[in-house]
């Protein structure tokens, strides 16, 4: 027998054509789940009224808000109070940028409102960065405390920069949003899907849905790759980290920019929601403590360092206020007055108050441990009898 009928016999099959990776079906459900809820997400403007999709818009805000939340606190283990200044830094770069110059009592550099944006996402990730000397020295309940005081900077600069801001009494009233020339507020070019007129309520809803996506797929891609995975070690164990040439530093000032970011985009995104620019005067407000305790509320029900379980956050507490809103004109709920009456923001408030303390007590992991548990145990077979 010659060497080549020798070689040929000899030689295993599966050395010639090496296996096939076998595809993971429960890998293949999640993307087919996410795929419907995005299929769904695009069909809502058809058939839901204008509040509802105010209401909705408003929960992708909060969404966009606590994605960069939870990357900072979960993934990088930074404790931040500091949400609510980034928001107010983000929608007054776009304001300012996007603004008409030559107004007389504001400051505006007419600027192209989709490049605006990308410049309010730029100015609050400097603002982060500048930060994060501070937050590179500091961790736990002293990080926080320190981010805190940027809320209290951003009380004083909304107050005082009126050039900027257009101060407490009148606010001012930002650029309406277009890209490519196509308008997605005020009046455009007449658009009927399915009998369904596109108007500034739907054009907004796709422009926000946008967002949304593009914000959830650069946080998963950051999550899954090294900048995630050096995010993790320094959370874990700074000293440990710093032996397997992770820069830990580097590491604290990068998760609290692109936090930062995320900020400032839902910034943008809450004016361009409001149709105005009005800074707090006090400390209570659209840009106050309290939105950032809500914004630390999220990530902490849906999940520290989930990405999917910050939009499950953000749907119950920046969602739950405004469906409570909206059926309650129906119902006839909270037609009280006076200080002592229940408002749906206050009744808001008690249930995700409540959500914090069991996850705290019961299920630290929040709702996507949750998740996960339900995953794993609908994976694992039957015990035979």
């Amino acid at each position: 027998m010659s060497d080549q009928a020798v070689s040929e016999v000899d030689t295993p099959a599966a050395a010639a054509e090496p296996p096939r990776p076998r595809r993971n079906p429960a890998s293949l459900v999640r993307k087919a789940a996410w795929l419907a809820l995005l299929v769904v997400l695009l069909a809502l403007p058809l058939y839901i009224d204008t509040a509802w999709l105010k209401a909705g818009q408003y929960m992708m805000i909060g969404a966009v808000g606590a994605i960069g939340l939870t990357l900072v606190v979960g993934q990088a283990g930074q404790l931040s109070l500091a949400h609510a200044f980034f928001l107010l830094a983000g929608g007054t770069a776009y304001t300012v940028l996007s603004g008409p110059a030559g107004d007389e009592r504001v400051i505006g550099f007419g600027l192209d409102p989709a490049l605006s944006l990308l410049g309010a996402v730029a100015v609050a990730a400097l603002l982060g960065l500048a930060f994060a000397p501070v937050a590179g020295r500091l961790r736990g309940i002293y990080l926080g405390v320190a981010s805190l005081a940027l809320v209290f900077l951003g009380l004083y600069f909304g107050q005082s920069a009126e050039e900027l801001t257009g101060g407490t009494s009148t606010g001012r009233t930002p650029a309406s949003f277009s890209l490519f020339g196509f308008p997605f507020a005020g009046d455009g070019p007449e658009i009927t899907v399915l009998g369904v007129p596109i108007r500034q309520a739907e054009r907004m809803w796709y422009l926000f849905l946008l967002l949304t996506v593009l914000a959830f797929v650069v946080a998963r891609g950051a999550v899954r790759g090294r900048v995630g995975r050096s995010w993790r070690a320094v959370r874990d164990n700074e000293a440990a980290a710093a032996v397997m040439g992770v820069s830990v530093l580097r590491a604290k000032a990068g998760a609290f920019a692109v936090s930062s970011a995320y900020g400032g985009l839902a910034g943008a995104m809450t004016v361009l929601w409001f149709d105005i620019l009005k800074p707090d005067e006090s400390e209570f407000g659209t840009y106050g403590i309290n939105v950032s305790i809500a914004y630390l509320a999220m990530v902490i029900i849906g999940g520290l360092g989930s990405v999917p379980g910050a939009l499950v956050g953000a749907l119950i507490v920046n969602g739950l206020p405004q469906v409570l809103a909206l059926y309650s004109a129906d119902l006839g709920w909270f037609t009280g007055t006076g200080d002592g009456a229940l408002t749906p923001i206050l009744v808001s408030s008690f249930v995700y108050g409540a959500a914090i303390i069991l996850v705290v007590l019961f299920e630290p992991g929040g709702l996507a441990a949750i998740g996960r548990r339900l995953t794993r145990a609908r994976r694992q077979p039957p015990e035979e009898s």
